[in-house]
């Protein structure tokens, strides 16, 4: 399909993982960006955080990263947002861009509100749970 789908991606996170296969399972490939490499610019990332109706608060992953040690516990949404930059291990993921809005895709299955298409037979994620074919799209 020549729809456009963007994902920032982390390939050892398994939800990354799941979103990136339910895409292409759903027929089709997406862009790949692996934001550890090639961070998103400050304004990119507050785009993206402010399209998927979160705060950078909200879009803040904690567990594994230098969050607490960073002091961001306390800490406003620029602050916050200035540590993603500087630390793209900060930005929780994966998060999906397509024609029909952002979504940071946690659960995975989030990623079936903004496919342009449904999934065409069921997917079953890495756990083994398995999603139903069909959903929102």
């Amino acid at each position: 399909m020549s729809e456009a789908v963007t994902i920032w991606h982390n390939p050892a996170c398994g939800t990354s993982r799941n979103t990136l296969a339910m895409i292409r399972a759903a027929g089709f490939e997406p862009t790949v960006v692996d934001y550890l490499k090639t961070p998103p610019s400050r304004d990119a990332l507050s785009r993206a955080i402010a399209d998927a109706g979160l705060t950078p608060r909200q879009a803040a992953r904690e567990k594994g990263t230098p969050f607490d040690d960073l002091g961001l516990a306390e800490a406003g949404d620029d602050r916050i947002l200035d540590a993603m930059v500087e630390h793209p291990i900060l930005i929780n993921r994966p998060f999906v861009f397509t024609s029909r809005g952002v979504r940071l895709c946690r659960p995975s299955e989030v990623v079936l509100e903004i496919l342009p298409a449904p999934l065409p037979d069921d997917f079953t994620k890495e756990d083994g749970e398995v999603v139903k074919a069909g959903g929102p799209a």
